[in-house]
């Protein structure tokens, strides 16, 4: 490493101001950083005074994924087999299933920081770091045959519209990499939601190539409960899902959402670290189960206001939005008692998404988004009662 920090600094003045290659300023300093902690402070945006930098918060995070980004190719792997009607082993599925999600990470990555990049050398400012995160994220909440030009396009659309008009990393007030879904969602929603995207049914790779199959549902439980009348759902070959599979993550869904496990390990060492907050994760738990319980013993009678409370805390994408996307420091609520009510009306709203309107029954995605512009209205609220209740206490001596 010694070798590399004297390499660095020796062709280091070619990139300053006034070297031969100045114009490519930013590009150097990205790498630079991104090899080395450096030796500077942010002046704007977020953790201006914290011994973390931003380039480690990220990591941290990217870290943290890893364990659902394996999961979820395994999964993809074992549910392709499973599909097929194949016998296959670990390798073989886990091999199977990174080759097909393994593109959208380039893909993701490629067109993000390429933007990031274009946009740095544009301003003359160095490289931010806050795509690391999200060109990881894009491709754990999309469905496994979500075609690779839509997430090009997704992520262009999210880094440029969500993220860069806003003035960058710490200025942003909507989730990058759900923004990203959303305009998947409704841009394309064929590719999106179904009965087959979440199950690759053909193999691109040798195996089973062209072999097509019939009477199998790859439809999420999400989706099976929406256009049912009983809260039952099944897995491609028709056997029932419950509490356990679900938890463990067996099951068809998006690429890194389906694993509960996963999602935890990965909760944990956020936790651990310090970089996300355990308040809002909490409350997002507690608010999510509170409102599927009362719709438990509401009477309603469809299959979603019926489905156990606790079932709804491990389907979908509410435990992996809960644990990696509420908790991102730049948009969510920063006071420590606007934590507790940002999470508990994120859970909420997604319980009440999923139950009163069938046609989004995820439901995670538009509570977060919503969340996201009233976070700072909850910190406002939080420090104005705060301020008030210091100037009565100072009052009344």
């Amino acid at each position: 490493m010694k070798a590399l920090r004297n390499y660095i600094d020796k062709i280091k003045p070619n990139f300053e101001e006034g070297g031969k290659l100045a114009m490519f300023r930013s590009v150097f300093e990205g790498f630079e950083t991104f090899l080395f902690v450096p030796n500077t402070r942010k002046k704007l945006g977020t953790h201006i005074n914290d011994s973390n930098d931003s380039k480690r918060f990220m990591s941290f995070v990217v870290i943290a994924l890893m364990p659902a980004l394996l999961f979820g190719m395994y999964n993809v792997g074992y549910q392709h087999f499973l599909a097929i009607g194949q016998e296959a082993g670990f390798w073989k599925e886990f091999w199977f299933g990174c080759l097909a999600v393994l593109p959208k990470v380039v893909v993701s990555y490629v067109v993000g920081l390429g933007i990031e990049f274009t946009v740095a050398q544009w301003k003359k400012e160095e490289i931010q770091e806050g795509f690391l995160v999200s060109g990881m994220i894009i491709p754990l909440i999309v469905p496994v045959d979500c075609p690779l030009w839509i997430i090009a396009v997704a992520t262009a659309f999210a880094v440029i519209f969500a993220k860069e008009v806003f003035g960058g990393t710490g200025y942003n007030i909507f989730n990058v990499a759900l923004i990203a879904r959303a305009f998947m969602f409704f841009a394309y929603p064929s590719a999106m939601s179904g009965e087959s995207v979440f199950v690759r049914t053909r193999d691109a790779f040798g195996w089973g190539a062209g072999e097509a199959v019939d009477g199998f549902s790859g439809a999420t439980p999400l989706g099976q409960l929406a256009s049912s009348e009983v809260p039952v759902f099944n897995d491609i070959l028709g056997s029932a899902i419950g509490f356990k599979e679900a938890f463990i993550g067996l099951i068809p869904g998006s690429i890194g959402e389906t694993s509960v496990i996963a999602i935890l390990l990965g909760g944990c060492f956020l936790l651990f670290t310090g970089v996300a907050s355990w308040k809002t994760m909490l409350s997002i738990f507690v608010g999510g189960g509170l409102t599927a319980y009362l719709f438990n013993i509401s009477g309603l009678n469809t299959a979603v206001a019926q489905l156990p409370w606790y079932n709804h805390l491990v389907l979908g994408g509410f435990c992996f939005g809960a644990v990696f996307m509420a908790t991102d420091p730049v948009t969510s609520a920063r006071t420590e008692i606007g934590k507790y009510i940002y999470g508990f009306l994120i859970g909420m709203m997604a319980i009440v998404i999923r139950v009163l309107n069938p046609g989004y029954p995820e439901g995670m995605m538009l509570a977060i988004l919503l969340m996201n512009m009233f976070a700072p209205l909850i910190d406002h609220c939080v420090v104005q009662c705060n301020v008030s209740k210091r100037k009565n206490r100072v009052n009344s001596k």
